[in-house]
């Protein structure tokens, strides 16, 4: 069953034309995140590559593509965890960097914190020599008039937030069967400046723990936040539910307590995994035993050799 990666693009709902790129760039990267695994990397490794892969590509709310903020910037949050020794690490509200999560690894393996914000964070990677970008190679047409549009007077932020594009994330499992998640955003569209979400809080936005699992999850922020959505999860696994089991009773309880929508890849220490949402769609894909896997809509799901052409 060994080894295993989830990866998934962002719960909510994704406009028509841009459904066959959002789906495409999952695919993409659980090749690219699997290609690690076949080649004895580290689940850490996987998952940091696949979301790598989709902080470059413009469809998702992560890196190049990320939502503006009330005054029309890029602040951007990212997660690592690696579940041999519960070691994490993030940043958040960071700016001018093409690609958070490796920021966020950093974070974790160069320092003994495990979130840097803001300047701060800024500081640490150059300090680390990683290159800073012009912030406009990281605005998109798409999201700066989605951000145009919602500071209209009669501007309606849930209609303005549907069409958002989704955070990203990946879980995985390597041969050695040791665990990592890791989990980018934009965050919310007009944001608050400063404004950090659940993606850069541990057991919110991401938790990896060997002996359990891991969840990477995306949604209403504010909602994963009130309710620890992925430590959650791994919590009702611990007490014997599978992960398919555990993802719906904590999805279903965020949307009962909080009235917050999201969805999540799940993944336990024996390569089960599960792929659940509550919101609309939730573009997803998944690599084991050489099958690619892959979805949109709640039932949806397809499969091919990973090896066969796009």
């Amino acid at each position: 069953m060994l080894p295993v990666l989830v990866v998934h693009g962002g719960a909510g709902f994704i406009p028509k034309e841009r459904v066959q790129m959002s789906c495409a760039g999952v695919q993409a990267a659980v090749r690219g995140g699997y290609s690690k695994l076949q080649g004895q990397g580290s689940a850490m490794d996987a998952v940091v590559e696949a979301v790598t892969l989709l902080e470059n590509d413009h469809h998702y709310n992560a890196g190049l593509g990320s939502v503006l903020n009330a005054k029309g910037e890029v602040e951007m949050d990212a997660i690592v965890m690696d579940g041999r020794y519960l070691a994490s690490g993030a940043v958040s509200a960071v700016r001018k960097v093409a690609n958070p999560v490796q920021l966020a690894r950093l974070v974790m393996d160069k320092t003994s914190h495990l979130c840097l914000t803001g300047e701060g964070a800024s500081q640490f990677a150059r300090s680390m020599g990683v290159p800073e970008v012009p912030e406009e190679s990281l605005i998109t047409e798409y999201a700066r008039m989605r951000w145009k549009k919602n500071l209209a007077a009669d501007a309606n932020p849930v209609e303005c937030q549907m069409g958002k594009m989704g955070t990203v994330g990946a879980v995985a499992v390597d041969a050695e069967g040791n665990i990592a998640c890791a989990t980018s955003t934009g965050g919310m569209l007009n944001k608050m400046e400063g404004r950090v979400g659940d993606t850069a809080c541990i057991g919110c936005g991401g938790y990896a723990d060997n002996r359990v699992g891991a969840v990477s999850p995306t949604g209403e922020g504010e909602a994963i936040m009130k309710v620890t959505l992925a430590r959650l999860i791994l919590f009702h696994m611990e007490q014997g539910r599978s992960v398919e089991a555990a993802a719906d009773e904590a999805l279903a309880y965020m949307k009962d307590r909080v009235g917050g929508l999201g969805g999540v890849v799940v993944v336990d220490p024996q390569g089960e995994w599960s792929v659940r949402f509550s919101s609309l769609q939730m573009a997803w894909a998944a690599a084991q035993q050489q099958t690619l896997h892959y979805g949109l809509y709640t039932g949806e799901h397809f499969t091919q050799n990973i090896d066969d052409p796009y």
